[in-house]
């Protein structure tokens, strides 16, 4: 089986190191890929929707994979799907769950999911008027995407008012931001569902925890993740039951009736209250970092998930997870999250622990391959080094054994990724 891979970050570059383990991929592509996914597979300097389907075509590759959120927002699937190519992923209409907060509040509410309480509006009045009605802390988040930015948690009433009126002004997100949504803030722990969905049927996977946070205890701005472990112990069967009961099944029978059934990744963002699980958010794609941590813990083979999932006979497959833990910490450029840095060379020292060697590895992300061959840290989140274990804490143990082996000027990471667990 030939597989072209959509995206450039951690995600794409982990899912690639999965499919490379599974006898029954030939060939992997990225488009674009970045500069360690060669070692993987080819890069294709090709963005083109059209012209990705007709190198698709001419190459015989048999399954097409998107990472990320925009190109779904954007409608790569119904491109190729109108083409008669196998891909991953949700059509535009459904990935209108991540493509608008708008939405996907209305959708959940229509269908009985349970959520908090909400207004939309592109209204500075009625926003003010909502916000008035809850207590601080208040949540204000953007109706479009914002690359995981567009949510503000304002710690007082004041500050939940200025965001509404910076984000209906247009000048904090631009177009996106011009309807929002204003709900109350839910108080309890966080977790990160994923479902594999062929449209009516489904497969979760094991339960992560993202560390949004830049600094250790969970403190400074939010980025885009600076680690995550799966699973995490604070799930137990009752929980999973309700999420299967009172939100993966009423939503993708709520899809199918809307006449937009859902294929690929729903990822469920989940605040559990009171042993009660509340959906913050859905996104329509895997969450970077905690695919990293996921899909080493793939037991059966990486394209059968996918294909399956692609064609709709996920009913046919047999997915198992190793019972095991894996543990990601991510080590980003100096100065993330607030701006760009310049390259920086990465030197990885030599490897001679035979537990480290097999029980560890580094998803690359924000990397860049020199004229001189050598791998660069090109900004952001530039790489995740997974530790997998029997425990949660001999995971966390190899992931930083791994952290002290990779040098680049200016990196930096949090020292307590799984702390809530451990």
């Amino acid at each position: 089986m030939n597989v072209l891979i959509i995206g450039a970050g951690g995600r794409e570059y982990s899912i690639g190191l999965a499919l490379k383990r599974d006898d029954k991929v030939e060939k992997i592509y990225f488009a674009p890929g970045n500069g360690a996914t060669d070692t993987l597979g080819e890069n294709l300097a090709i963005s083109d929707f059209g012209a990705l389907a007709d190198f698709v075509e001419a190459n015989g590759v048999d399954l097409t994979i998107v990472g990320p959120e925009a190109p779904l927002v954007e409608g790569i699937v119904d491109l190729f799907e109108a083409r008669g190519l196998t891909i991953f992923g949700p059509s535009a209409k459904a990935a209108q769950l991540e493509g608008s907060k708008i939405f996907m509040k209305n959708f959940l509410a229509r269908h009985n999911v349970p959520t908090a309480k909400y207004i939309e509006t592109d209204s500075l009045e009625d926003a003010y008027t909502f916000i008035n009605t809850l207590e601080a802390p208040i949540v204000v988040k953007a109706d479009g995407l914002c690359g995981g930015k567009g949510v503000i948690i304002a710690q007082s009433h004041d500050e939940a008012k200025r965001a509404a009126g910076e984000m209906l002004s247009g000048n904090s997100f631009g177009e996106a931001g011009t309807s929002i949504v204003v709900e109350e803030f839910l108080d309890g722990y966080e977790l990160s569902v994923f479902a594999i969905c062929d449209g009516k049927d489904y497969v979760v996977l094991p339960a992560a925890q993202d560390h949004k946070r830049l600094l250790n205890n969970d403190e400074g701005p939010n980025t885009g993740g600076m680690g995550a472990y799966a699973p995490t112990p604070l799930v137990n069967e009752m929980i999973y039951q309700k999420l299967n009961e009172r939100v993966i099944e009423p939503t993708l029978k709520g899809m199918e009736a809307e006449g937009m059934p859902f294929t690929g990744v729903l990822f469920i963002g989940v605040m559990v209250v009171k042993g009660e699980p509340i959906i913050l958010e859905y996104n329509v794609r895997f969450g970077d970092p905690e695919c990293e941590e996921l899909m080493p813990l793939l037991k059966s083979p990486a394209s059968e998930l996918f294909y399956k999932a692609a064609t709709g006979d996920l009913k046919s497959a047999t997915i198992e997870f190793y019972d095991k833990y894996a543990v990601g910490v991510v080590m980003a450029s100096k100065n993330y999250p607030y701006k760009s840095t310049p390259p920086a060379e990465i030197i990885i020292d030599d490897i001679y622990h035979e537990e480290l060697h097999e029980n560890a590895h580094i998803s690359y992300a924000g990397v860049s391959r020199g004229e001189d061959g050598k791998l660069y840290a090109s900004g952001g989140r530039v790489l995740v080094c997974v530790g997998v274990g029997e425990s949660i804490k001999e995971a966390q143990e190899r992931a930083y054994m791994l952290v002290g082996q990779v040098h680049f000027a200016g990196k930096q990471c949090r020292t307590d990724i799984a702390y809530q667990a451990l």
